[in-house]
């Protein structure tokens, strides 16, 4: 499906025409469409490709999605929403929906000393479309629901006012068209060694090489609804990998980590023999199965006979070994007779590269066998239904090759096994698969949030939360950890649906094992050890105890805390308990996705070493649709995101806060006024002693929104304690002394800038990183700066390289306030 339709707004009487396109051989000319799931008669409506309705009445309402249809297949579009209005009603209401922002610790707002302030929002939704508006298939962005009015208020802190901007109005205007990107790196699954210059495929078009040490950035086309990408390795070292990406739709970067798998060293085989070669190797385990290459199956593409030396590699990809799941490719999904992709269960992978022993040539095969050994099936249901696939490179999907059918015992000493047997031929495709369709499936609710607080206003957008089906687990001890399906969904607003199989009759029939990252980082899941406490994981009691959670290190400490396993047990429909998530039926993906957050669901976080952020102008930087143009905005420009960061170097007993904050140094609307505040706690260089380094952000210099004028932000340092400043980089000082205007710098206990309008680097102990996603440019240069380098990263504090400004604290005597305390009391006179 090249073509989906796409979301409308329309008031009553007004019409609407939605459209889709798919492409394949020979090409569709069959379609048919649906609203909520019933067929529309086609003599009635008169559609092809394109749906036209006229005259909407409310009750036509709904879901849309059409089917396209040859006699080679069918492929569904995904459902695109119709919501009609009544005469007068508005799409967009003026006054702005809640939204919390956390105010500095200073700043109490009421009696009952609560640091949230409402701020306001406009939900970004689509607005009705006007009557004159074209009923084509264009790629018009359409009006949105967005902020029409902001106004500045000032808020008592203690003995200061600090100002914020609220929306104070809403309306429709021009959709936010972000860009949608995916990032990563390509590395071997084994040995982490990078891709360098692998040529990237989206579809059969090449897009692009990844770099030298493997990073790649794809652009997501618009209308893009699975974002199928192909890595190839031009030496051919590696399996091609066929990868189901996950992106953010709202716009913004997801980061991946892609792995791929190392071909097998080639063997030598005889083309005039019959050979056989085994599948699947671990731990001295028997295969899975065997390839049987009868003498004289190999051929050239012109068809004439091979008989010469072969060169054969078979790469397999054992799923009873859990570290493979990240190296499989796609994402084991096949279109049904109904067009719906539907998931598959792996027994098995395998990819296989025939070359002529001189020349290097590919070959292909006239009909082998591949035989699979029956009693690696746990499940006895499966034996029926085992399939044979190919990967379809383009499309992402798995499209059935042959059934595999139960056969006699092998010859000589494992006369005693039974087998599933099938026939396969080779041509173009080279990566195959041991397959069956799985109908047990569920949907699993997760949210990330940004503190352990799990504060419903703190939820993370744009975390890819990872699902792997481990298979099944108690009563078989011989297969405890074989995987059998994995699946990536990205973090929306309201959390994410992870599908997943499950099973009604024996909650552990299946279990799953979820994992969560932003940015290349790993989330912490909830805690399961000494004690299970429900509160915090987001279940109540007894569902969570027949889902059996346990994060990874319940029983070993030294594990690492960033993912858990659940039973993945099917909701009793007739249990008041479970019909409240976390676990949703197949059929109720849309229950589990408006869930409230007040429902069940499974949680992770991010370990924040004490931080804050507080912006005058608010923006969430994990919706980028959220943000709004503002002289006052921390970020300029919303295609992208350039962050900075300063490496203070702390000499004391302790861990200190250090704030930066940041006012208008040189744009005359802007001199003076604050852009925002951020406060980092130093952390301990674990080599040296009494010595800690902070990692704090400042409001990089640059073009403000209407991109006419640059700011020279004037950022002051400060730590909190009895400290004074001792040392500042030679090379930023001469820097700054070069660059007029200096700023002030007489008080010893802070350190204040007019921020480098240039990205300088770590022998200025300035970080500086320009991405297409916040939130991954602040990591990546945070830990640039932790490592105390301009290309490398490191969780661990290197106090000592790559510093700006040096400050030596001391205890403070009792009774003293701090220069930091003064400022929070009598800013002015501090």
């Amino acid at each position: 499906m090249v073509l989906h339709p796409k979301a409308k707004v329309r008031v009553a009487g007004q019409e609407v025409t939605f459209c889709c396109k798919a492409s394949g051989t020979p090409v569709p000319k069959k379609y048919y469409w649906y609203h909520n799931g019933t067929l529309l008669e086609k003599k009635v409506h008169g559609y092809g490709s394109r749906l036209a309705l006229r005259e909407l009445a409310p009750e036509q309402a709904g879901t849309y999605h059409c089917k396209a249809s040859t006699e080679a297949g069918a492929i569904r579009s995904a459902p695109a929403q119709l919501t009609v209005l009544a005469q007068g009603q508005q799409s967009c209401k003026a006054e702005p929906e809640p939204s919390l922002v956390e105010l500095p610790s200073e700043c109490p707002q009421d009696a009952t000393g609560s640091h949230y302030y409402n701020v306001g929002r406009c939900p970004p939704a689509p607005c009705a479309g006007s009557p004159a508006e074209q009923s084509g298939c264009g790629t018009d962005a359409g009006q949105c629901c967005g902020v029409r009015r902001m106004e500045l208020r000032e808020i008592p802190c203690a003995s200061f006012l600090l100002p914020i901007k609220v929306v104070a109005e809403c309306g429709c205007g021009p959709c936010a068209q972000p860009r949608v990107l995916v990032q990563g790196r390509v590395t071997a699954a084994d040995t982490g060694e990078p891709l360098r210059f692998g040529q990237i495929f989206l579809g059969g078009k090449k897009v692009g090489f990844t770099g030298y040490k493997g990073s790649f950035t794809i652009e997501v086309p618009p209308d893009t609804q699975r974002l199928v990408a192909r890595f190839v390795d031009r030496q051919q070292r590696f399996v091609d990998a066929i990868k189901v990406l996950p992106f953010n739709r709202r716009g913004g970067a997801i980061y991946q980590e892609v792995k791929m798998l190392r071909k097998k060293e080639p063997v030598d085989l005889d083309g005039n023999q019959s050979n056989t070669i085994p599948l699947g190797e671990v731990n001295g385990r028997e295969p899975i199965g065997e390839l049987i290459l009868p003498a004289g199956t190999f051929v050239r593409p012109s068809g004439e006979v091979f008989k010469g030396t072969v060169k054969a590699s078979v790469t397999f990809l054992d799923p009873r070994d859990l570290a493979t799941a990240s190296a499989a490719s796609s994402d084991l999904s096949f279109a049904n007779a109904e067009g719906e992709i539907v998931p598959l269960r792996t027994y098995g992978m395998f990819a296989v590269d025939f070359r002529e022993g001189e020349s290097g040539a590919a070959l292909q095969t006239g009909p082998l066998e591949v035989r699979m050994d029956a009693g690696q099936v746990w499940m006895p249901e499966h034996l029926q239904k085992m399939k044979l696939w190919s990967l379809n490179p383009e499309t992402g999907l798995w499209e059935e090759e042959g059934v595999l059918q139960p056969a006699g015992g092998s010859r000589g000493k494992r006369e005693e096994r039974t087998f599933l047997v099938g026939n396969l031929e080779i041509r173009e495709r080279r990566l195959f698969n041991l397959d069956v369709p799985e109908d047990r499936r569920c949907f699993v609710k997760v949210r990330a949030y940004s503190s352990e607080k799990f504060n419903p206003n703190d939820q993370l957008e744009g975390v890819v939360i990872n699902l792997v089906n481990l298979e099944p687990q108690p009563g078989y001890p011989a297969n405890p950890r074989a995987w059998g399906r994995f699946d990536s969904v990205v973090t929306g607003p309201n959390g994410a649906c992870l599908p997943a199989f499950c099973d009604g009759q024996r909650p552990d029939a299946y279990s799953a094992y979820v994992t969560a990252t932003m940015g290349g980082e790993e989330l912490e899941a909830v805690a399961s050890s000494p004690k299970l406490n429900p509160n915090a994981i987001g279940v109540s009691q007894p569902y969570l105890g027949k889902l059996g959670y346990r994060r990874l290190d319940h029983d070993d400490p030294n594990l690492k805390k960033t993912a858990f396993q659940i039973n993945v047990a099917k909701p009793d429909p007739n249990n008041v308990d479970e019909i409240n998530g976390p676990i949703y039926p197949y059929r109720s993906l849309e229950e589990c996705e408006e869930a409230p957050v007040s429902a069940n669901h499974f949680r992770f976080y991010r370990v924040e070493v004490d931080k804050y952020e507080y912006n005058v102008v608010p923006f969430k930087e994990s919706d980028v649709t959220s943000w709004t143009g503002d002289y006052l905005s921390w970020w300029p420009n919303p295609q992208e995101f350039r962050a900075c960061f300063i490496k203070v170097k702390i000499e004391g007993p302790q861990e200190y806060m250090v704030r930066s904050r940041n006012v208008g140094g040189s744009h005359p609307r802007t001199r003076g006024q604050l852009y925002g505040l951020r406060d980092s706690r130093s952390v301990r260089d674990m080599l040296l002693e009494n010595t800690s380094g902070a990692c704090v952000e400042f409001k990089c210099s640059g073009m403000l929104f209407d991109q006419s004028l640059v700011d020279r932000t004037l950022v002051s340092i400060v730590p909190q304690g009895s400290c004074r400043r001792t040392a500042v980089n030679s090379l930023l000082r001469e820097y700054l002394s070069r660059h007029p205007p200096l700023a002030e710098n007489n008080h010893t206990a802070a350190f204040t800038m007019l921020a480098p309008v240039d990205p300088l680097g770590h022998n200025y102990g300035i970080y500086t990183v320009t991405d297409q996603n916040p939130r991954l440019a602040k990591e990546i240069a945070i830990g640039r700066c932790f490592d105390g380098t301009s290309d490398g990263f490191s969780r661990e504090m290197k106090a000592d390289t790559g510093t700006a400004v040096t400050f030596t604290c001391q205890e403070r005597p009792a009774g003293r306030e701090s220069f930091f305390q003064r400022l929070l009391t009598a800013p002015a006179d501090a």
